[in-house]
C-alpha cells in the first residue's frame, strides 16, 4: 500500500474589491494613488525630502513601467552565461535574455496625498501590490520601510509619519540590478499603490479568512475568521448573493484573542467553477457599542477541492484535469504595467481556446489578474519564487531568500488566500536547490509556511531535476509533485512518489512564429534559421521538451496525470529560445499566442482538444507560395472532428482520419505530400456519422490592396485607462487576406482618446512599441487605443504606401 498524504480542502474564497475610491459609512477610505506622480530615472539626492522640488520631473500615472518605451539595445543586460535549464554546458553571450530593454538602474517616484482630519484616532496604511524592485519608501522625508522582492505584496503603517488635514509627501526609490532576472522583469511602480485611512479600532490588513468546512449541493458551512485591533468590539458579517440579496448574517461578541471566528450556513449554494463562476459578497462590520468602527466588502465563491490517489484532482466532487497555461506577467507592448482591459483580453482569448487554468510564472500574481480569474472562471496555480538560496542569475532572489522568504510567502497567502480561483500554491520553479539535503529542508520549510497560513490548499514545486528529486525525497514530501517536461520520466516518478498522482506543472515548450512556415516539415529540437524565426507547423521544440501531442497522450491515457500547464499561453519579453545568443531577438517563441495576443496555429491545436462547447476547424499553412509551384507543401488541419477531406482547386487529395499510429496522427490531420499550386485550398470535416459538418478554405491572395481594421471592443470606458485592441491586416482587391504582407503602416488618432502602442508579434522587431508606425508581420499587427476621461468618439486612421487606407471609430462613455 502506498504511504499517501491525502489532501482535501473545502473552502470559500474572498477578494477585497478595490475601487478608485471606496467609502464605507465614513469609517474607512481606500484610494488608489494613480495620478500626478512625478518620476525620474537615476539617483536623485534629497528626493525623499518633503520640500524637494520635482517640478522638472516627468508626470506619470501609476501603474507605470518606465523601461517599456525602450530602446531595444543588445548591450543592455548582456549576459555571458550557460543556462543550465536549457541544458547548456558552455557560457555564451546572451543579448535578449531580459528583453533588451533598459530596466537596469535606479528610479524615483514622488507624489503627495492628503489624510482627512475628520476624526481622531485614525490609522493610515500604505499598501503596494508590487514594486520593481528593492523599494525604499519615504513619508515626509522619513523612511518607513523597504521591500526587496519586486513581485511581493507589502504594506506599511504610516500613521505616525503623516499629518492629518495637510498634504503629505510620498517618495519611492526603486533599484533594478543587472543580471537579476531570466526574463524581462519590468521596472517601476508597475502595480497599484493604495492609501487606506481607517479607525485604529479596525479590521487588520488582509485580516479576513473565509473557508467552508462543508460543501454539498444542499448546504455550505462558511467559516469566517477576522483579525482586528481594539477592545470591546463586536462583529456582524452579512452574506449577499450575486444579485445583492441578503443570504444570511451572524453577529459575534466573543473573540479569541484578536480574532473573531464565525460560522454561517448557505442553503442550496451556487458553487464556483470555471463553467459557473458564481460570486457572493460578504460585508463585515466592526462595532464598538453602537458605533460602526470599520467595514469591509469581500467577493467570494463557494467551492470544494480535493487531491487524492485514484481520483486525482476534484472540483466540487467531480474529477477533472487542468487545461492550463503558464503566463509571465508582462502584457507585451504595455510591458509589466497592470491594465485590466489587457488582462481581460488575454483571458477571454484563452477561454475560447478551452483553457481553464493559469499558472503565474514565475512570480506572485496581481490582484487584478486574480479578480478576473474569479469572475471569468479560471483555476489558478499561484507561484512564489524562481530562486531559493541557490542562484540561477547573479543578482536574483537568492540574495534575499534567507531574510525575506517567509515574509514574502506570508504576504502572498494573506493577500490572496480568499480568491476562489486559487486551487494550489507553488513554492518555486526549477530551483537549483532540488539537489541535496539542504534543498529538501528548504522545500519542507516553505511548504509548512504555506500550510500554516492556509491549511486548505496543497503546495507544489515545478521540478525539472526529476531523478534528483526521486533520490533525495524532495518530490515525495510535496503535496503535489509537479514535473516540468521530462515526459519520459512520468512513469518512474509516479512509481517513486507516494502521492498517487503527477501534475504537468510545465509542458511542451514548443516554439513557433505566427504565420511563418519552414520546409521540409520534420520534427526538430533547437532548430534555427537565418531569419531568426520558428516554423508554425508546430513540429519544433526545445532540447529539454516535446511537442504538445506527447503531453496530450499522457493526459488522455494516464488517470494519475492530473493536468498540464503549457509553456506558455502568450509570448513574453525576454528568453528568445532557441535564439538566446542571436541578435536581434528579444522575446519568446513559446506562446500559443504571439506578443500582440494574436493566436498562432498552435492555438487551434489546443482548442480542438480543450474546447468542448464549440467545434474547431483550422487549416494551415497559408497558400501564398510563389516560387514553390510543384514542390511538396504539407497541409495540416487542427480540428475537433475525427476526419476530414482536403481539396485543392476542387480536386480531392483524400480523407484523413485521426489514428494512434503516432501522437501527431492521433491529434492532427496531416496531408504530407501536397504539391503546391496557387488557387483554393479547402477542407471539409465529417462528423461521427460521416456527414459533412464544417468547412474552411484558404485562397491564394493577390497583391495587397486595402487595410482592414477590427476592434475587440468598439465601446470603452472614459476612465483614462481602458483599452481597445485593433487588429490591422491587409487584403487584396477581392478581400482575400494577404498572409505575407510586410508593409510599413502609419497610425494617427483624433478625438478623445490616444494612440498608446502597437505590436506585430515579430520577436526580432526593434521598433519601439510606442512608435507611430510599424511593419506588418505575417500580414498583421495590433494597435492599442486608450481612452481619456472625456467621453466621445476617437478615430484611428491607418495608412501605408500603395494601400487603400482605413479608419475606425471607437466610442468612450
Amino acid at each position: 500500500m502506498r504511504l499517501v498524504r491525502m489532501f482535501s480542502a473545502r473552502l470559500i474564497l474572498t477578494v477585497l474589491s478595490l475601487g478608485y475610491l471606496s467609502t464605507f459609512s465614513q469609517t474607512r477610505t481606500e484610494t488608489e494613488l494613480t495620478e500626478n506622480w512625478k518620476f525620474r530615472r537615476g539617483n536623485s539626492e534629497n528626493a525623499y525630502k518633503k520640500d524637494f522640488d520635482d517640478s522638472k520631473w516627468q508626470t506619470v500615472n501609476v501603474p507605470h513601467d518606465w523601461a517599456i518605451a525602450g530602446p531595444f539595445d543588445k548591450e543592455i543586460d548582456k549576459q555571458v552565461v550557460a543556462i543550465t535549464q536549457n541544458s547548456e554546458t558552455k557560457p555564451t553571450e546572451k543579448t535578449g535574455r531580459t528583453g533588451s530593454l533598459p530596466y537596469i538602474g535606479e528610479a524615483w517616484y514622488l507624489t503627495k496625498f492628503r489624510v482627512p482630519a475628520t476624526k481622531q484616532n485614525q490609522k493610515v496604511l500604505l499598501v503596494f501590490d508590487g514594486a520593481m524592485s528593492e523599494a525604499q519608501v519615504f513619508i515626509n522625508g522619513q523612511q518607513v520601510g523597504h521591500n526587496n522582492y519586486g513581485y511581493s505584496y507589502f504594506f506599511f503603517d504610516i500613521t505616525s509619519k503623516v499629518t492629518a488635514g495637510e498634504f503629505n509627501s510620498l517618495a519611492v526609490k526603486l533599484s533594478n540590478r543587472p543580471k537579476s532576472s531570466r526574463w524581462y522583469p519590468g521596472a517601476g511602480l508597475y502595480r497599484n499603490v493604495h492609501l487606506i485611512v481607517k479607525d485604529e479600532n479596525s479590521i487588520e490588513q488582509w485580516g479576513v479568512s473565509v473557508t467552508t468546512p462543508l460543501v454539498t449541493g444542499q448546504l455550505a458551512k462558511i467559516n469566517v475568521k477576522t483579525r482586528f485591533s481594539g477592545k470591546g468590539l463586536r462583529l456582524i458579517t452579512t452574506l449577499f448573493d450575486n444579485s445583492g440579496n441578503k443570504v444570511t448574517a451572524d453577529t459575534s461578541v466573543a473573540s479569541f484573542g484578536n480574532e473573531f471566528d464565525q460560522n454561517l450556513a448557505v442553503s442550496m449554494p451556487h458553487r464556483w467553477s470555471p463553467e459557473t463562476p458564481y460570486l457572493y459578497t460578504a460585508v463585515t462590520e466592526l462595532y464598538q457599542g453602537n458605533q460602526l468602527k470599520d467595514v469591509t466588502k469581500t467577493k467570494f465563491g463557494i467551492r470544494e477541492i480535493s487531491y487524492k490517489p485514484g481520483t486525482g484532482f476534484r472540483l466540487n466532487g467531480v474529477t477533472r484535469k487542468f487545461k492550463g497555461v503558464c503566463l509571465h506577467h508582462d502584457l507585451g507592448p504595455l510591458g509589466t504595467a497592470i491594465n485590466v482591459a489587457a488582462l481581460k483580453r488575454q483571458l477571454l482569448i484563452l477561454k475560447d481556446m478551452g483553457c481553464d487554468a493559469i499558472r503565474s510564472s514565475h512570480n506572485m500574481p496581481s490582484p487584478e489578474q486574480l479578480e478576473l480569474c474569479d469572475e471569468l472562471g479560471f483555476m489558478f496555480l499561484a507561484e512564489s519564487f524562481d530562486e531559493w538560496a541557490k542562484p540561477k542569475v547573479e543578482n536574483g532572489y537568492h540574495l534575499f531568500f534567507d531574510s525575506d522568504a517567509e515574509k514574502d510567502v506570508v504576504n502572498l497567502v494573506r493577500a490572496t488566500r480568499n480568491h476562489p480561483c486559487i486551487v494550489m500554491w507553488s513554492a518555486g520553479n526549477e530551483v537549483p536547490d532540488q539537489f541535496g539535503a539542504e534543498g529538501v529542508k528548504r522545500a519542507k520549510w516553505l511548504q509548512e509556511i504555506f500550510h500554516r497560513e492556509d491549511p486548505t490548499r496543497p503546495v507544489t514545486v515545478g521540478m525539472d531535476q526529476v531523478k534528483a528529486t526521486m533520490q533525495s525525497g524532495f518530490g515525495a514530501l510535496l503535496d503535489v509533485p509537479g514535473l516540468n517536461y521530462r515526459t519520459h520520466l512520468y512513469e518512474d516518478a509516479y512509481k517513486a512518489f507516494p502521492q498517487g498522482f503527477i501534475l504537468g506543472s510545465e509542458t511542451a515548450s514548443t516554439v513557433s512564429s505566427r504565420g511563418v512556415y519552414k520546409f521540409p516539415v520534420v520534427f526538430a529540437k533547437d532548430k534555427q534559421y537565418d531569419d531568426l524565426q520558428c516554423s508554425s507547423y508546430d513540429m519544433e521544440c526545445c532540447n529539454w521538451s516535446n511537442l504538445p501531442d506527447d503531453d496530450f497522450v499522457l493526459q488522455d491515457d494516464k488517470s494519475w496525470v492530473i493536468g498540464e500547464f503549457v509553456w506558455t499561453g502568450f509570448d513574453y519579453l525576454g528568453e528568445p529560445t532557441p535564439y538566446d545568443d542571436y541578435w536581434p531577438s528579444r522575446s519568446s517563441y513559446f506562446g500559443i499566442c504571439d506578443l500582440a495576443g494574436l493566436p498562432k496555429d498552435r492555438y487551434y491545436l489546443y482548442r480542438s482538444r480543450w474546447n468542448k462547447e464549440s467545434p474547431t476547424l483550422h487549416l494551415l499553412p497559408h497558400w501564398n507560395w510563389q516560387g514553390r509551384e510543384g514542390q511538396t507543401t504539407p497541409v495540416f488541419v487542427y480540428t475537433s472532428y475525427n476526419s476530414a477531406e482536403l481539396f485543392l482547386n476542387g480536386k480531392s487529395l483524400g480523407v484523413q482520419k485521426k489514428n494512434n499510429s503516432s501522437p501527431q496522427n492521433r491529434y492532427r490531420l496531416m496531408w504530407m505530400d501536397v504539391k503546391y499550386e496557387p488557387g483554393t485550398l479547402k477542407v471539409v470535416a465529417y462528423d461521427s456519422t460521416g456527414k459533412a459538418a464544417a468547412e474552411e478554405k484558404i485562397v491564394t491572395a493577390g497583391k495587397p490592396y486595402r487595410i482592414v481594421l477590427e476592434a475587440d471592443r468598439k465601446t470603452i470606458n472614459a476612465d483614462g485607462k481602458d483599452l481597445s485592441f485593433v487588429t490591422v491586416s491587409v487584403v487584396d482587391k477581392n478581400g482575400n487576406r494577404c498572409p505575407t504582407a510586410d508593409q510599413y503602416l502609419k497610425f494617427s488618432v483624433t478625438g478623445p482618446g490616444k494612440y498608446l502602442a502597437a505590436c506585430n508579434g515579430d520577436a526580432t522587431s526593434l521598433v519601439p512599441f510606442n512608435a507611430s508606425g510599424m511593419k506588418l508581420f505575417s500580414g498583421k499587427l495590433v494597435v492599442l487605443l486608450e481612452s481619456t476621461k472625456q467621453a466621445g468618439a476617437m478615430k484611428l486612421s491607418v495608412s501605408g504606401s500603395s494601400l487603400k487606407s482605413s479608419s475606425l471609430t471607437i466610442s468612450s462613455k
